[in-house]
């Protein structure tokens, strides 16, 4: 693919440029975290236990620490990378809330162990570019593991873009097997899907939710379908409706003023106080 600026009744050619450093890729990123990610930058440079993570940052909606990583060469396993990472959070927990509390001198409120969701624990690759191989390695139903690859073009243009597995079957303990870290991992994490939610709705819920999502995908082939613990969530950059499962009913928190919205039925009421996340 061929990409194209105007100037005037001219094409340039824009061109895509390597990275020469990982730490630019680092130093891009956690500059930007809220709007890239949406994540609260905690920590660069972590050391614990004789490993190093390039950035802590935290998932304030899911009330989750995330791990990122930055890559330039190909040739490194995501899978074994990623569980060490994990059983690394999971083993010293008390250290990642240590280091959110010390790093705001005044943090909203100070973060204890029984406010995170351990289980929504997750990391993040960031590279040029991952191989067919790596991605076919995150296609396991139960690691918090994601892939995203940056470009840098030659007029200043930046493209995050996630990268997902072509498939998403077995558990990661059929290929990572008698593996104490791979174990505590898996029990403790768990990655979410849509079918999580509709189980535990009647077959006319599922039917409103189908509707439903058929009517928000239609908005735009942009839109992404994000499972979380307690809701499924629609986003367009950022996270716009919410969409929470009761037994007979559906609840969904939309992502706008509660004066921007036409609500002729009288049904909606501004929750923009609650605390950040679902319950």
């Amino acid at each position: 693919m061929r990409i194209f600026s105007t100037k005037g009744s001219k094409l340039v050619e824009i061109t895509e440029e390597q990275f020469p450093l990982e730490k630019e890729i680092q130093r891009l990123t956690e500059a930007n975290l809220p709007e890239i990610f949406e994540l609260d930058f905690v920590r660069s440079e972590f050391e614990l236990q004789g490993l190093r993570i390039d950035t802590v940052a935290l998932d304030r909606e899911s009330k989750a620490f995330v791990i990122i990583e930055y890559k330039r060469e190909r040739n490194f396993s995501v899978v074994v990378q990623g569980m060490a990472y994990l059983n690394l959070m999971l083993n010293n927990k008390s250290d990642f809330i240590l280091e959110y509390n010390e790093s705001f001198s005044s943090p909203p409120r100070s973060l204890k162990r029984e406010d995170v969701d351990w289980s929504q624990s997750r990391v993040i690759f960031i590279a040029p570019e991952f191989t067919k191989y790596q991605q076919h390695a995150i296609g396991f139903k139960d690691v918090g593991i994601q892939l995203w690859e940056l470009h840098k073009y030659n007029n200043g243009l930046l493209i995050f873009n996630e990268v997902k597995s072509p498939s998403t079957k077995e558990p990661v303990t059929t290929v990572i097997k008698n593996n104490a870290f791979a174990k505590k991992v898996t029990d403790e994490i768990k990655v979410y899907t849509e079918e999580d939610h509709l189980k535990l709705v009647d077959d006319k819920i599922k039917e409103i939710y189908s509707e439903l999502k058929a009517g928000i995908i239609g908005l735009g082939n942009d839109i992404e379908v994000r499972p979380k613990k307690h809701y499924v969530a629609f986003r367009r950059n950022q996270a716009f409706a919410s969409v929470i499962f009761l037994r007979a009913k559906l609840k969904v928190y939309l992502n706008i003023q509660i004066n921007e919205l036409d609500d002729y039925s009288k049904k909606a009421r501004d929750v923009k106080y609650m605390r950040l996340g679902h319950n």
